[in-house]
């Protein structure tokens, strides 16, 4: 029995209306595929014609797709999802790493030199990034992240360690301003970071304290906040992992110990990576580093007022 002749769009034409549907607009669909406005256009004028159905309607500085356009672009951007995971599965790409700027740099970057020396043949790339991400398009092998944020569909989700949150300033500031309970908190400036701006209510909810404390000066992310403490500007509340290198070389000291917060470190890994044994030794590698930060024997009072 012979086969109907289907019609065929070029793959230039479909890859242009699905980045067009997808991000909403012909220039961002140009501009992503690093080509003219006019030949995007001319692309989806072709495929419509072709199948003699409208695929997206057009505003001035936008476009929708139509229920056509949907139902194809969601193929469309499925069919070169995979398209991407067979050719990296062929030529695998160096892993990444997505994290917050503050445990980039405080806690994964100090401790990148003792994993180079035990898997010096792995190559790992950073990616500075504390919400959604694109696992696919953005090349992202594991991300660290809080729970409280809603992962990608279909991505692998392993617990890390519960955050744990405290005060935290430099030893002169201490000298000058003793802080032995929660009550001395009120009479001392309070630093806050941006990226958390609940942090000092979290605290005192998970410490019980009484009362509400607010911030006199707030930071846009955690670092510039500790290091605004570490420099005597105040009391900042942060979680340890962002701070223990500090407090360990002197630099910061924590008056009220730390308190198991409301958050947890999860990880999300990246399910077409999951079985490469390169990416399996870094999720490793996290897990037992994070896992020492719980260990027994470190402070977590909970002084009373």
């Amino acid at each position: 029995m012979a086969c109907m002749n289907i019609p065929r769009p070029s793959l230039n034409a479909l890859r242009a209306f699905e980045a067009a549907a997808r991000l909403g607009s012909v220039t961002e669909a140009a501009s992503e595929l690093g080509v003219s406005h006019s030949a995007i256009s001319h692309h989806i004028a072709a495929i419509e014609t072709l199948f003699g159905v409208p695929l997206l309607r057009r505003f001035a500085h936008s476009v929708q797709p139509t229920d056509e356009g949907k139902r194809l672009a969601a193929q469309l951007t499925e069919g070169f999802q995979l398209i991407n995971i067979g050719i990296r599965l062929l030529q695998p790409a160096p892993l990444q790493i997505s994290c917050s700027s503050t445990i980039m740099m405080h806690w994964l970057i100090p401790r990148l030199g003792a994993f180079k020396a035990t898997y010096p043949k792995v190559e790992i790339r950073l990616n500075v990034n504390y919400g959604m991400i694109d696992f696919v398009k953005d090349e992202i092998s594991v991300a660290i992240r809080l729970d409280s944020i809603k992962p990608p569909k279909d991505v692998i989700v392993e617990p890390l360690i519960r955050e744990e949150i405290g005060p935290v300033c430099s030893a002169g500031y201490l000298a000058e301003h003793p802080i032995a309970a929660h009550e001395d908190l009120r009479r001392v400036r309070l630093l806050a970071s941006g990226t958390r701006p609940d942090a000092w209510q979290e605290w005192g909810a998970a410490a019980d304290a009484a009362g509400t404390l607010r911030p006199h000066e707030t930071y846009e992310h955690f670092y510039l906040q500790n290091q605004a403490a570490a420099f005597g500007l105040g009391v900042g509340v942060t979680p340890r992992i962002l701070v223990a290198d500090q407090i360990a070389e002197g630099r910061l000291v924590a008056p009220l110990g730390f308190v198991a917060g409301p958050h947890q470190l999860v990880l999300w890994i990246a399910p077409h990576l999951r079985l490469r044994p390169d990416l399996r030794a870094v999720v490793g590698w996290l897990k037992s580093c994070m896992q020492e930060m719980s260990q027994p024997g470190r402070k977590r009072a909970k002084p009373k007022a």
